[in-house]
């Protein structure tokens, strides 16, 4: 089997060390490129399976990376690296079109789920799947029908086209002003999809002070658990 191919871009030669190290590990083809130029020119002859892209590139930064890949057309995950307190900027990449981040300093298990999470995604998104269950709520999306724990779960409309989104975008950081555009059209504030998230969780959590199915993001948005 072909290994998949990841390419690192990051200017600290200890950290693409450290990362090669991890995923070479796991039978991960690894490529590096220490600036935004680089990898931008490495990817016009090379596809790869995912990015992973530090924010704070010389010259030309991660954000920059980001909106040129996507305005390209590519769909290929990328994973951000930032640093923790950079909330900002992990909105305005996920915003952008980035698949999910690692807060640095980051060990390896995190970055291994995150870039296992971010390429089950990208095979989801190639064909939304009529059924989708997660833990013990599942979705069939034909007949809009939602259980949780064997009991059929009653949705209001707009609830269930909020977790119909996030099913769609299952293991991927979906941040509040995405959410409010696609589900809302942008005609609500933040304090709305609380109130929503907080009744979903109320009707599907086993624990709802306690959620395992919808992860809140700490002032980025929200991330539905990956499909089993």
């Amino acid at each position: 089997m072909t290994p998949l191919r990841i390419l690192i871009v990051d200017d600290e030669p200890p950290i693409r060390r450290f990362l090669r190290t991890a995923l070479a590990a796991q039978d991960y083809r690894v490529e590096e490129a220490g600036d935004g130029e680089a990898a931008l020119e490495f990817l016009k002859r090379n596809p790869v399976d995912l990015v992973i892209l530090d924010l704070g590139l010389p010259g030309m930064d991660g954000l920059e990376v980001v909106r040129r890949l996507r305005a390209q057309g590519s769909v290929t995950p990328i994973v951000i690296l930032s640093s923790r307190d950079d909330e900002a900027g992990k909105v305005a990449a996920l915003d952008l079109g980035a698949d999910d981040y690692v807060s640095k300093p980051f060990g390896v298990e995190e970055l291994s789920a995150r870039v296992r999470a971010a390429l089950r995604h990208r095979l989801q998104q190639e064909g939304e799947k009529p059924l989708f269950r997660s833990g013990d709520v599942t979705m069939d999306l034909v007949r809009r029908i939602v259980t949780a724990r064997g009991t059929e779960v009653k949705l209001t409309p707009r609830e269930y086209d909020l977790l119909r989104l996030m099913a769609a975008h299952a293991g991927k950081v979906l941040t509040h002003k995405f959410i409010l555009h696609e589900v809302w059209g942008g005609e609500a504030d933040v304090q709305y999809l609380r109130i929503y998230v907080r009744t979903l969780r109320q009707k599907l959590e086993a624990d709802p002070e306690q959620p395992s199915l919808i992860l809140t993001e700490q002032g980025v948005g929200y991330r539905l658990r990956a499909a089993d």
